[in-house]
């Protein structure tokens, strides 16, 4: 899938006729989004309120804080609003592979984690989204409950959160039911969908040089401090040593799933060069290399290991 995007961004730098139709990219988009909140939703159905809920609250001021961190630090570099608003719902919500990555890694050292933490993927996955876009809407006018109205009821955000909304009422068993359309296939989709904001990407390259010390910076220093949060907050929330270190990890991570769909949707302004190569060409890496036994240590640390 990374690859794929690499591709993409080979074909923009040579110029080639290679581009996704737009109606495709567009259903792609649709699809992309509200199987994302069918499965978190069904995820978060077979969870019992009590072991969930103080995570869960540590998740979603996670959620809430991440994005403002975000959005406040690119305004103080300078980025436009749209821009600013654009790369912090990325950095507001979660990486469903750098999740992955992390759990692979406490299995590898015999760290135990909790069994519910893919649930806590879920409940990221949205509120920074809708902070971030709730922030460029309000400030490039408008008052704060039509802002609100706007993002709420715009397509990005209906389909993540009313697909949770059926996911979680429908279950496992409902999920089961339309996997072969919205499981098996998801991953070929977003090999396509990635393919696509490659090619978007490499048509802003040159915006990149502009800010690109800048950018560089941002997509090491905030995952760091964002990381460091969400350790503070799994370990304060009760989270074990690898829940926490997975919390961490999560709130560093940046989005580039569902932020990408959400943004391109919502944001269609917003220069995907500069959102998608801070997410995925400098935070991605840097998490799976460096930020994922960072994190790993402060949490160790603050449980007194």
């Amino acid at each position: 899938m990374v690859l794929a995007f690499a591709l993409g961004i080979g074909a923009g730098v040579l110029k080639s006729d290679l581009k996704l139709p737009e109606p495709v990219y567009a259903g792609l988009s649709i699809y992309l989004l509200l199987g994302i909140g069918l499965k978190g939703g069904a995820a978060l159905s077979a969870t019992p309120v009590a072991t969930i809920f103080w995570p869960a609250v540590a998740t979603l001021v996670l959620g809430l804080l991440t994005p403002c961190v975000a959005y406040a630090t690119l305004r103080a570099l300078r980025f436009s609003v749209v821009d600013a608003a654009a790369v912090a719902a990325h950095y507001g919500s979660v990486s469903a592979v750098t999740f992955i990555a992390s759990l692979t890694f406490l299995q590898a050292i015999g760290v135990r984690y909790e069994g519910f933490l893919p649930t806590l993927t879920t409940l990221l996955e949205v509120p920074g989204i809708v902070v971030a876009l709730l922030l460029a809407r309000r400030k490039l006018g408008g008052s704060l409950g039509e802002a609100l109205r706007e993002i709420l009821t715009g397509r990005s955000v209906l389909l993540l959160a009313g697909g949770l909304g059926i996911g979680f009422l429908s279950g496992e068993a409902g999920l089961k039911e339309v996997a072969p359309f919205f499981v098996e296939p998801f991953k070929g989709a977003l090999t396509l969908f990635l393919l696509e904001l490659g090619i978007v990407a490499a048509a802003r390259l040159k915006d990149l040089r502009r800010v690109g010390g800048a950018l560089i910076g941002f997509g090491i220093v905030v995952p760091i401090v964002h990381g460091a949060l969400g350790v503070l907050l799994g370990t304060w929330a009760g989270l074990s040593l690898g829940g926490s270190t997975v919390l961490g990890v999560m709130a560093a991570s940046a989005s580039y799933i569902a932020a990408p769909a959400a943004v391109r949707l919502a944001l269609p302004e917003a220069n995907p060069t500069l959102y998608l190569t801070a997410s995925l060409g400098v935070t991605f890496p840097f998490n799976l290399g460096l930020g994922i036994p960072l994190f790993y240590q402060l949490a160790r640390w603050l449980h007194g290991g």
